[in-house]
């Protein structure tokens, strides 16, 4: 179960035990804590103020109390600021979480079904007009390693590679050759298929 999961339920918990209310999950805010202040993650206290009665710092100390004696594995300790409830999450559930991780081959993968997005991950080949080096190979890894990414969160990626430059000009050619005449606009000489393509 996720850190954040858990924490949920904890806190849902912490209301019912402290105030005999029950609470939806969507009431309860969690927010990733702010540099300045010590803790992993903070708890907006201010929905709960009416169930308390209490003011937004005496409320944020009772739920944090109840957290770390209730739940020592995952809150190891908080602070307060006004309505506001940091804690620190324990080092022993940050290793549960890494220990599920590795367990699990396919963690943080969105599996792709047939109603998942379409998308087309385009990418340059080298030109075999010219000589290699190595930003053919950077452009390959990088269209390569984005497509990943893309299916890794559930699209269905096609991956396709840019033509070199000759392949361009000739499958420019083949379509749009018998259409025109380079004398047509007044240049001659110039074939017809770079002056289109140049327009694309």
């Amino acid at each position: 179960m996720q850190i954040e999961s858990k924490l949920t339920a904890a806190i849902q918990a912490a209301i019912q035990s402290l105030y005999g209310q029950e609470v939806p999950e969507k009431m309860v805010q969690l927010s990733a804590t702010k540099k300045e202040f010590e803790g992993h993650l903070t708890l907006v206290v201010f929905p709960f103020l009416k169930m308390s009665r209490k003011a937004p710092e005496a409320t944020a100390q009772e739920i944090g109390e109840y957290l770390t004696a209730n739940l020592p594995e995952v809150v190891a300790r908080f602070n307060v600021i006004k309505g506001f409830l940091n804690m620190v999450i324990a080092d022993a559930c940050w290793v549960s979480l890494l220990s599920d991780i590795q367990q699990d081959a396919s963690y943080g993968l969105k599996p792709v079904t047939e109603d998942s997005p379409l998308v087309m991950i385009e990418y340059s080949s080298p030109n075999t007009n010219k000589p290699l080096h190595l930003g053919h190979v950077r452009n390959n890894l990088l269209g390569w390693a984005l497509a990943k990414v893309m299916e890794a969160n559930g699209n269905r990626v096609v991956k396709t590679n840019i033509v070199n430059d000759r392949g361009i000009v000739d499958a420019g050619m083949a379509e749009v050759g018998p259409r025109c005449h380079p004398r047509e606009h007044g240049q001659e000489g110039r074939p017809p298929h770079r002056r289109l393509l140049r327009g694309l």
